[in-house]
């Protein structure tokens, strides 16, 4: 099977990249950025009709999306998130042969949800803040452009390789900082949420399966459990050996009264507009959060995916326990020169 891979280079992407690469029925074309892909092409910026002569050129059967962007304006997460999932659809509707679609969502699509419940994907997405605004517009764009696509709402993602601008990539190496110098407080954000934690290896599992299946919709793809962040956050301190605090800092956020505010002001419009026109030059209108200022932390108290749908239909489920990814986060970064 012929696979393009979009996104590499990402946290996600590269655990992806490992997966594939090593299933000798596979084969496997990067398109990216950087001079290490075998195609170049920045999704932001090229045109349909670009990347659709490269589709008819490489001829995949699959197109898997792991492209985006997690943290920066809301002029990038439109343009990384939405303007680059139009791009990615429209060329495969152009291509000669259109592949079947597999792009990854997130949780944060869902925005607020009721405490103590496990939310289906039948749930009504209520994202807070432009990163989950430009997530759900990207995905409501694959659900409406008539492709052969699997969306997969991947939930709070962690494991080696996480970005040091992440949670727990934050505070391994706040930990790291406090021992070599002797602190005695690591400072982080508020740690009272509950989240569904999955390792980024069993999400890269879960996308190699949704690419050889026949699966379509949206698929959420989390552990099942909820786990206060803070009591995650002690495996980590543990597995460190930090014997110091870890001091939480509030902020506040986003109401959830504004969430029904972003939804109408930006998904909706955005995805009736590009999914009606053909994108052709590659610029983004520039979105702002709803309040003018930049994008706050989520005001999510609870998350946590039912995850029936994906043991069902790409009959998957994690294998890697919260304890043994935090602790892979603390090696890799102790072991960084």
């Amino acid at each position: 099977m012929r696979v393009l891979l979009l996104g590499a280079d990402g946290f996600i992407g590269r655990r992806v990249t490992d997966r594939l690469l090593v299933d000798q029925e596979l084969q496997v074309t990067v398109l990216g950025r950087r001079d290490s892909a075998d195609i170049r092409f920045d999704l932001t910026a090229g045109s349909p009709g670009a990347l659709a002569r490269f589709l008819d050129a490489v001829a995949p059967q699959v197109v898997i999306n792991c492209a985006g962007a997690t943290y920066g304006s809301s002029r990038v997460l439109i343009r990384a998130n939405t303007l680059a999932v139009a791009t990615v659809c429209e060329a495969i509707r152009r291509s000669r042969e259109p592949a079947r679609l597999v792009h990854v969502g997130s949780a944060a699509e869902y925005g607020p949800v009721p405490g103590g419940i496990p939310v289906a994907e039948s749930a009504e997405p209520r994202p807070v803040g432009p990163y989950g605004v430009s997530k759900l517009a990207g995905t409501e764009l694959v659900l409406a452009s008539g492709l052969d696509a699997a969306v997969l709402r991947v939930f709070d993602v962690v494991g080696p390789g996480a970005p040091t601008a992440s949670l727990f990539g934050r505070l391994a190496e706040g930990l790291r900082r406090a021992l070599e110098r002797d602190e005695p407080v690591v400072r982080m954000p508020d740690l009272s949420g509950y989240r569904d934690f999955v390792d980024v290896r069993d999400v890269a599992r879960a996308i190699q399966s949704a690419a050889v299946s026949a699966a379509t919709g949206v698929i959420n793809i989390g552990s099942g459990n909820a786990v206060r962040a803070r009591d995650a956050a002690q495996m980590l301190v543990r597995a460190s050996g930090f014997g110091g605090t870890v001091a939480e800092e509030t902020r506040p956020g986003l109401l959830p009264t504004q969430a029904s505010g972003a939804v109408d002001q930006l998904v909706h419009p955005l995805v009736h507009q590009l999914a009606g026109q053909r994108v052709s030059d590659g610029r983004a209108a520039e979105a702002r959060s709803v309040d003018g200022r930049s994008p706050a932390p989520e005001p999510v108290p609870w998350r946590q995916a039912d995850v029936r749908t994906a043991r069902e239909r790409l009959g998957w489920r994690t294998q890697v326990p919260l304890e043994e990814s935090l602790g892979d986060i603390w090696l890799e970064t102790a072991c960084r020169v």
